[in-house]
């Protein structure tokens, strides 16, 4: 799986030096983005566009923010579907298929997404706030944010991105604990698949609700991405760019410690306190 997570193009590479312009031809390394189909019990639920790895987890992830899962045992099997060949005979490893546990309820039709999800947009699956909090079947463990833990996280998540650091081309997700020390970090082209990919970790090592840690994003904060910290249980996310209406709308409402633009030695606090 790690030979298909960024790939090496031919480019050219253009530098405007005044009224000259200079080129040459170099290899380059881009990331690796393909869908990813989601069977349950048959039929597709969702295609989303992300980086091949670590798929089990995002779909447990998915799942679990979707409601549909409420632990890994919900899951009864999950296997690459092995029709599932490319022009070279070869199985693309870009479908899965999922078997639910007895007694866990398939997902109704509502919930069928047939057309793919791009990777810089997530699946919400609500519609509003109070839907969100309806989902929450515990309150979240109130915090107080350290800030001088706080503003040292973005380097932290960025120290464990060995993908970025091929690429520039990928976003990341990390479960903190509130000293700042990483217990998962998982890359994705997409931030939500990203998310997705750590909750899954989390709900398959039995650690949701995620009492006690931050969700720390290298991306803005979504309010997609603030559901799916509320619905795990996580006590703040920390983003490293801005935070939308919305999310900071829900995160106050839920409890949920949120920062933005946390960069350097600063911070915005949009909900949540300090220690």
């Amino acid at each position: 799986m790690m030979g298909r997570l960024n790939r090496s193009f031919a480019v050219t590479r253009v530098t405007v030096d005044g009224d000259r312009v200079h080129t040459d031809t170099r290899a380059d390394t881009v990331t690796v983005e393909e869908p990813l189909e989601i069977r349950v019990g048959g039929p597709t639920l969702t295609t989303t566009m992300r980086t091949p790895g670590h798929d089990v987890e995002l779909l447990h992830g998915f799942l679990y923010g979707e409601g549909l899962i409420t632990s890994a045992a919900d899951v009864s099997t999950a296997r690459y579907c092995a029709g599932a060949t490319g022009v070279d005979g070869m199985n693309t490893y870009n479908v899965l298929d999922v078997e639910l546990a007895a007694g866990v309820a398939p997902p109704g039709p509502e919930l069928l997404r047939l057309t793919p999800t791009s990777s810089a947009c997530g699946v919400c699956g609500t519609s509003s706030i109070d839907q969100i909090m309806r989902r929450s079947d515990r309150p979240l463990t109130q915090i107080t944010l350290d800030p001088a833990v706080v503003v040292t996280l973005p380097d932290r998540l960025r120290e464990e991105q060995k993908q970025f650091r091929r690429t520039g081309g990928l976003h990341a997700a990390g479960a903190f604990t509130l000293d700042g020390e990483a217990v998962v970090v998982r890359e994705d082209i997409g931030r939500h698949n990203a998310a997705d990919k750590v909750i899954g970790h989390l709900l398959l090592e039995s650690r949701l609700p995620a009492d006690n840690l931050l969700l720390v994003m290298s991306s803005r904060a979504s309010f997609e991405l603030v559901q799916k910290a509320v619905t795990a249980g996580f006590g703040g996310l920390v983003a490293v760019s801005a935070a939308s209406s919305l999310a900071v709308e829900l995160a106050r409402e839920a409890g949920l410690a949120l920062t933005g633009f946390t960069r350097g030695d600063r911070f915005n606090l949009y909900s949540g306190e300090l220690s």
